[in-house]
């Protein structure tokens, strides 16, 4: 997905109001003429951009909040950050109609660039997937749905009523499963070597888990900790085990998953 945000286009935080959810999404155009040369220049996309949200604050009579959509597509295959998520569209959200969808546009309009290109429909489909990771239904329908308008204009409105497929040739982003600010418990047997402690092992966690059990008061080294498991780190860990109220053989050596939990030892 290829984002362009408020922040880059200089634009504060939207003032919108916030909508958690909705039922999905609507499709829109600019419902008058768009230029062709945003076909051969992104520069000009981002102009069209700001100037659509211009013309939207300056509209006193329907007293905009922001810019009426969530998101805008370009030709290039750019989403572009409009009140962005969990906020509501049109003027001010104060219509039903309104609040039912969030809200995508593509840079296209009645005359000149009328049809949508490939990479457009790619970015508006990122920004339907992305909305419903943010409390967006399945919904996909266009601003004609339920209300008198040409909106979002013929080449787009059939391929919203084809279930707005993802065209050939574009990705849909890669979902990479965030790292985990700590090292979840390895489990017992990562600490042992038949029945007691696997001193020699090497391994990251080991260096990362003596620091923290020097940070919180608990270290028995005279050098290190290393990345080679040893007395010194058992000493170390036991007695972060009697320090989190542990006695007897509940303190002994392998960690445990809640005094791992707690020790809180840095992913590496």
């Amino acid at each position: 997905m290829k984002l362009v945000t408020r922040e880059q286009l200089g634009w504060p935080a939207s003032a919108a109001p916030t909508q958690t959810s909705a039922k999905g999404v609507k499709i829109h155009y600019e419902g008058t003429a768009v230029s062709r040369s945003l076909l051969t220049n992104h520069s000009a996309c981002l102009s069209e951009w700001k100037s659509i949200r211009k013309s939207h604050l300056a509209n006193a009579k329907e007293n905009y909040s922001d810019i009426a959509y969530n998101y805008g597509a370009c030709p290039h295959g750019y989403l572009l950050e409009g009140r962005g998520l969990g906020k509501r569209t049109g003027a001010n959200g104060s219509q039903e109609l309104n609040r039912a969808h969030y809200a995508i546009v593509g840079l296209v309009g009645s005359e000149g660039l009328t049809d949508p290109t490939d990479a457009m429909l790619g970015a508006i489909r990122d920004g339907i997937e992305l909305l419903r990771k943010h409390g967006a239904g399945t919904e996909i329908k266009g601003h004609r749905d339920g209300y008198a308008t040409a909106c979002p204009g013929g080449p787009l409105y059939a391929w919203v009523q084809k279930g707005a497929p993802r065209p050939a040739g574009t990705t849909k982003p890669a979902t990479t499963p965030a790292k985990p600010k700590y090292e979840p418990y390895p489990g017992a047997d990562f600490f042992m070597r038949g029945n007691g402690p696997a001193l020699g092992k090497q391994s990251a966690i080991f260096t990362a888990m003596g620091k923290r059990l020097i940070a919180v008061g608990c270290g028995r080294y005279q050098v290190g900790p290393g990345p080679k498991l040893g007395q010194a780190d058992v000493a170390s860990y036991e007695a972060w085990q009697r320090k989190c109220g542990y006695s007897g053989a509940a303190a002994k050596w392998p960690p445990g998953k809640s005094t791992w939990d707690r020790l809180q030892v840095p992913n590496v």
